[in-house]
């Protein structure tokens, strides 16, 4: 297969048929768990795409399905292998969140609502820089330099020729007013904010502190939509020690609600670029 599966992908992809043959069969993760003398949390794993699937478990999920058309059989196969193939985020050693990594780097569209700093596909390496320093204190010189590679990597996203993200940030006032680093490291940040603002395919809004409370004072959160159809839409939640992924549709569509009701209390793209501005000449005195 091509060199530029994305693993995470193909992973979700053969999960979700996973768990299609195994409804078919009507049977529960605990019966599969149970003839397969595996954990149910195992089975789980597997459908959510959260870890790696052998093709011996395809093989033998089959067996319990009693799939019995030999090209399905070897095309689930197939897909495993493609799977295991690593993602060029591997190349930077252990990646805490590189399940969303490989999300992002296939999705067609993020929104994201950040209500603290500036999102990673919008950072300039200072930024970065001084953010991750200062978010992992203990971390090694080396490791936050791999983090801020990392970080950078993933913004071609938006200047890809081909097929660019469409990224939509709001963003609280609260993220701009955030001294991260020195005056000069914010006011670089703000400008560049700005500048990736004029990008056709990329929006920015801001929900200045006037407007009080709002539906993103729980937190910050992403919504990822991919370009294929059989690929559902994922909401991402960071956390300290682990993440959270949702995809089934009810919670999605609670987020993209709250979502649109962000925006719709955020100022315009026109005044989220004027505001930034200001806030950068605030930093310049």
């Amino acid at each position: 297969m091509a060199s530029n599966v994305n693993p995470t992908v193909r992973r979700r992809r053969l999960g979700q048929e996973l768990r299609r043959l195994r409804e078919l069969k009507g049977m529960t993760a605990e019966e599969v768990a149970e003839r397969l003398l595996v954990s149910q949390s195992k089975i789980s794993r597997l459908e959510n795409g959260r870890r790696s699937i052998s093709q011996r478990d395809v093989r033998d999920l089959c067996g319990v399905y009693e799939v019995e058309d030999h090209r399905i059989v070897e095309s689930l196969m197939q897909m495993a292998k493609d799977s295991r193939q690593q993602g060029w985020w591997h190349s930077f050693g252990d990646i805490p969140y590189s399940v969303y990594i490989g999300l992002e780097t296939d999705a067609a569209s993020l929104r994201v609502y950040d209500p603290l700093v500036v999102p990673g596909l919008l950072q300039t390496r200072s930024y970065a820089e001084a953010l991750i320093t200062g978010a992992l204190p203990e971390a090694a010189p080396g490791d936050i330099d791999k983090r801020v590679q990392v970080r950078l990597r993933r913004q071609e996203r938006i200047s890809d020729q081909e097929t660019p993200l469409r990224l939509w940030a709001v963003l609280d006032e609260a993220a701009l007013r955030r001294a991260v680093g020195n005056e000069q490291v914010m006011i670089e940040q703000l400008e560049h904010l700005t500048e990736m603002s004029q990008v056709p395919h990329v929006t920015v809004q801001v929900i200045p502190f006037t407007m009080g409370a709002h539906p993103g004072v729980s937190g910050q959160y992403a919504i990822l939509e991919f370009p294929d159809a059989a690929d559902s839409s994922v909401v991402y939640i960071e956390g300290v020690t682990s993440d959270l992924y949702l995809e089934k549709a009810n919670d999605v569509q609670k987020y993209s609600v709250m979502y649109e009701h962000l925006r719709a209390q955020a100022l315009n793209a026109d005044q989220s670029r004027e505001f930034i501005a200001n806030v950068a000449k605030d930093y310049a005195r």
